[in-house]
C-alpha cells in the first residue's frame, strides 16, 4: 500500500507485475553489477547487461517530485508528467506511445513525493529508439494551452477517483496533510482542486526548465545490451543537450512533533478506516534497517503480529497492515492502517493497533521471529531484481533520493546485521505518542437524491 505515485497508478501495479512475466526473464546471479558512467552534461548512466533474454528497460528519472513544489501549486511535476506525452516538434502529440507500441514494447511514466520517472519496456534491439525518443522530449517539449486544459480535466478526474471518491484515499492524503505542517510532503502528489485550476503553462515551463535537465537525470537501461555498445548513441543522443541550472535544495524541514495530533474525516464508507503515522527517519539513518525489520514483523503475511491479533484473533479488523519505504528524499512516515469490521469500534481497533506495538516496545521479537522477518526482507529484496523492470527501478529510486545506486547492495548486510534489541529501541525511540498523528474515517450515510419539486411546489397552478 505506497500511495505517493502516479500517472495511470492502477496500470503501473498491472505494468509491474507484466514486466515480471514478459519482460523479466532475468536472474540477480546473471546481471552484472551496473556500470556507471556520468556524460560531459552532468547526466549520469547506468547500465546493466542481463543476456538472459532479448529484451530491456529504458528509464529516464528526474530529481523532481511534489517536494519541489511551492504552496499554491500542489501537483505541478505530476501534471507536467502528463504534459510529457503531448509530444515534441519532432515528434508531435501520440506519435512517441505510438512508436513505441508499434515495435512490441509498452511506456509510462509515474510521479512520487521525491521524483517523476518515464519507462520504456522492449526487445533489446529497440533500446536506440527508445534512447532517442527520450532525448528529444528532454529538451523539446511543446506546451500548449489547449493541452493544458484537457490534460487538467484528466489529471481532476484521477484526482475525484484517488481521493474524492475514495473514502480511504482521502484519509492517506489528510494523515500526511496533518503529519507535516511545513514540509512539502504535506501536499498530495496529484495536488488539490484549487491549485490544479490555477497552473499555467508558465508555471509548467519554468518547472520543466528548471527540473528537466540532463544533470538533474539518471538514465538507467537494464537487459540484454552491451554497455561498451550503447554508451556512444547514449552519448551521441543526451550529450549536445545542455546542462541546466542547478535546482535549489529544499530548504524547508520539519520541525520535531511536541504531541500526538489527531483528526476525524466524515465520508461516505461501508465501514471505518484507521490509521495512525509515526514520523521516523529515512536511508541515512543506520535505524532505517531496524525499522525496515519491524514492518515486516508486524504486518507482513498472515502470519505478522498485526494480522494475527486483529484479524485472526480478535475478528475486529477486515485488513490490517503497515507501510516504510527508506528509500525517501527526506524523513518520511511509517504508517498503520486497519479496517475495521462491520459492528466493530474503531477506538478497539486504536486500542488494539497500540498494544501490539507496546509489546514490542517491552519484549524483544523472539530469534526465530527476528530470522523470518529478516528472510522476508531479503527475500522480497532479491525477488524485486529478478526483472529487468523492477531491478531499473531499484536503480533509478536510489539514486534519485540521493542514496546512490550503491547502497542497494549494501541492504542485505545492513538487514542481516539488524538485532532484536535494535528492533525495540526503534519501537522505542520512534513509535512513541507524541510522535503519532491518528486518523479515523467515520462512515456517513450516502445522500438521498433530492425529490422531483411539485407542480405547486414549483408556483404553478
Amino acid at each position: 500500500m505506497s500511495w505517493p505515485y502516479s500517472r495511470h497508478m492502477m496500470q503501473l501495479f498491472w505494468l509491474i507485475a507484466a514486466s515480471s512475466l514478459l519482460f523479466a526473464f532475468t536472474s540477480p546471479a546473471i546481471a552484472t553489477e551496473p556500470r556507471e558512467f556520468i556524460l560531459s552534461n552532468g547526466m549520469k548512466v547506468l547500465l546493466v547487461e542481463v543476456p538472459k533474454a532479448p529484451v530491456a528497460t529504458v528509464q529516464v528519472w528526474y530529481k523532481v517530485g511534489s517536494r519541489n513544489e511551492v504552496m499554491g501549486r500542489a501537483g505541478l511535476s505530476h501534471m507536467l508528467e502528463h504534459m510529457m506525452f503531448k509530444g515534441t516538434v519532432k515528434y508531435p502529440k501520440g506519435t512517441f506511445s505510438r512508436l513505441i507500441r508499434k515495435n512490441g514494447g509498452m511506456d509510462n511514466a509515474f510521479t512520487s513525493q521525491d521524483f517523476t520517472a518515464y519507462f520504456e519496456n522492449l526487445a533489446a534491439d529497440r533500446v536506440e529508439l527508445a534512447l532517442e525518443l527520450e532525448a528529444d522530449r528532454m529538451q523539446g517539449l511543446v506546451l500548449e494551452m489547449s493541452e493544458l486544459k484537457t490534460e487538467r480535466e484528466v489529471v481532476k478526474e484521477e484526482r475525484r477517483l484517488r481521493s474524492e471518491d475514495d473514502p480511504q484515499g482521502a484519509l492517506v492524503e489528510a494523515l500526511f496533510a496533518q503529519a507535516y505542517l511545513s514540509h512539502p510532503y504535506h501536499w498530495p502528489v496529484i495536488g488539490w482542486f484549487g491549485d490544479l485550476d490555477a497552473m499555467t503553462l508558465d508555471d509548467l515551463q519554468r518547472h520543466y526548465d528548471t527540473y528537466y535537465s540532463p544533470n538533474n537525470a539518471t538514465l538507467v537501461v537494464v537487459g540484454d545490451i552491451k554497455a561498451d555498445s550503447l554508451l556512444p548513441i547514449i552519448k551521441q543522443l543526451f550529450e549536445p543537450i545542455p546542462r541546466g541550472p542547478e535546482p535549489k535544495p529544499i530548504a524547508t524541514m520539519e520541525s520535531e512533533q511536541k504531541g500526538e495530533r489527531r483528526f476525524l474525516l466524515k465520508r461516505e464508507a461501508q465501514v471505518p478506516f484507521v490509521m495512525m503515522g509515526y514520523r521516523v527517519p529515512n536511508f541515512t539513518s543506520e535505524d532505517s534497517y531496524a525499522l525496515d525489520i519491524l514492518d515486516s514483523i508486524l504486518s507482513h503475511g498472515k502470519s505478522s503480529r498485526l494480522y494475527q491479533s486483529l484479524v485472526y484473533e480478535q475478528k475486529s479488523s477486515l485488513a490490517v497492515g503497515a507501510e516504510y519505504s527508506l528509500l525517501q528524499t527526506d524523513p518520511g512516515l511509517f504508517y498503520f492502517y486497519a479496517l475495521v469490521s462491520p459492528g466493530q469500534k474503531p477506538e478497539i481497533v486504536e486500542e488494539a493497533l497500540h498494544r501490539e506495538i507496546k509489546r514490542l516496545q517491552t519484549d524483544p521479537p523472539t530469534e526465530l521471529e527476528l530470522q523470518r522477518a529478516k528472510n522476508q526482507v531479503e527475500a522480497t529484496h532479491v525477488f524485486e531484481q529478478d526483472s529487468n523492470f523492477r531491478h531499473a527501478m531499484l536503480l533509478g529510486q536510489a539514486e534519485s533520493v540521493g542514496a546512490g545506486w550503491r547502497k542497494i547492495d549494501q541492504f542485505v548486510e545492513r538487514i542481516r546485521a539488524v538485532t532484536a534489541k535494535d528492533i525495540q529501541r526503534v519501537a522505542r525511540q520512534y513509535l512513541m505518542e507524541d510522535n503519532r498523528t491518528v486518523g479515523t474515517l467515520i462512515p456517513v450515510p450516502p445522500k438521498q437524491p433530492e425529490a422531483p419539486a411539485t407542480a405547486a411546489q414549483q408556483g404553478r397552478p
